[in-house]
Order: structure tokens, then sequence, then C-alpha cells
């Protein structure tokens, strides 16, 4: 038994994009933030996540810059740090995790948080970097803490943690360090792993058209 279904990615990829062009009303948006949310609809297949994204002025060209630059990108998780493709970003940037680090089970324990957050206090070089939290509330809240104490800070912060605790509020806090910081968020319980890096391929995308 055989199925008919489209057998190019290349065709896939086309007709995908087309249809989120279709149905996604984007004018509203920035002309630089409309890449973002076409990509970052197709990551989830959700047209209406658009309604929940929230972004500072100015972000997706601070975000481009960045990564034109050469700056590294950390991630909370490899899972995010996977979904980055890797061979698109303009300046070969270091995609970078932590969460293995073997020094961060031991420092979660000494800080009493999670390893999530532990592997923050391992990111050296944030300033003019991109942050890419994709999966652990708790990242995000370590890491404005850490820049409250005086961290460096990032180029752009793209804050997309998903769950039913602590999701929404770090979001919050992330949103109310407009205009100091830059951020690319979606607001609410969604997020994931695959939409935070959606973000960070339309960026590439973005620099190598």
């Amino acid at each position: 038994m055989r199925y008919s279904y489209i057998h190019q990615p290349e065709e896939i990829y086309r007709q995908s994009f087309e249809i989120v062009r279709t149905e996604a009303n984007l004018q509203h948006l920035p002309a630089a933030m409309q890449p973002v949310a076409t990509r970052l609809i197709h990551s989830c297949g959700m047209i209406d996540v658009v309604d929940d994204l929230a972004f500072s002025t100015g972000a997706a060209e601070a975000g481009l810059a960045a990564l034109q630059n050469g700056r590294p990108i950390y991630c909370d998780v490899e899972m995010v740090r996977s979904g980055i493709i890797q061979k698109m970003l303009p300046a070969g940037n270091d995609v970078l995790c932590t969460l293995n680090d073997p020094t961060t089970a031991d420092r979660a324990v000494s800080i009493g948080n999670t390893r999530s957050a532990a592997a923050v206090d391992l990111w050296s070089d944030l300033d003019g970097a991109v942050v890419v939290i994709g999966n652990a509330p708790t990242a995000l809240f370590r890491l404005l803490e850490n820049m409250a104490e005086g961290a460096g800070k990032p180029a752009l912060i793209v804050g997309m943690p998903v769950g039913f605790v602590g999701a929404v509020e770090s979001k919050q806090a992330l949103a109310a360090f407009e205009p100091e910081l830059n951020f690319i968020a979606v607001h609410g319980r969604r997020g994931g792993s695959a939409m935070a890096s959606s973000v960070v391929n339309a960026l590439a995308g973005m620099s190598a058209s």
C-alpha cells in the first residue's frame, strides 16, 4: 500500500510557508517580525500563536545584528540547541548549552534551584549575545536575576518557556524589562524548543536573503 503525499522537502517547505502566509494576517507586524512570525507559526502549526506574540521595538533587528556580528547563542536545553539550523547562521556562531556541564548539578544544589537555572550561571559572554529559552521558566527567571546583579546584557532574549508552572510569570517578568531589553516572547502557557529555535532560524534566514 502506498499513500499519496509530497516527497520533495523543498516543495513541502514551499507549500507550508505559502499556507502560513495565506492563512495568517501578519500585516500589522513590523517588516522584520513578519518572517519571525511565519517561522513561529510553521514550527507549531497554530496560526493563532501570533495573537500571543510579544516583542520589543527593534528586537528582530537587534538579534539579526548579533548573529551577523558572530555573537554566541545560549540555549537552556539541548533540544533548543539542536533545533537551530547551524549551517544557516551567518557567522559560524557558537551555539551553547551548559545544562549538562559537569558542574551544573552541584551548583543547582548549592543555589537551591533547578539545573536549568544553575546552567545559566555558566553563561559567561552575555554582552551582545542571543539567549534562547524554550523549556525552563527557572532559566529565564535566573537570567533576569543575574542581569539585575550585573551580568552582561544580551542583544536579544527569546523567551518561550512552556508549561503550567512559572511559564506565564517568567515571560511577564521578561516583558517588564522593556525598553531596557530586546525580547521576543509568546505569552501564556505555550512555548517550547521548536518555537524558540524557530526564531533564530528566521533571523538567520533573513541574513541570507
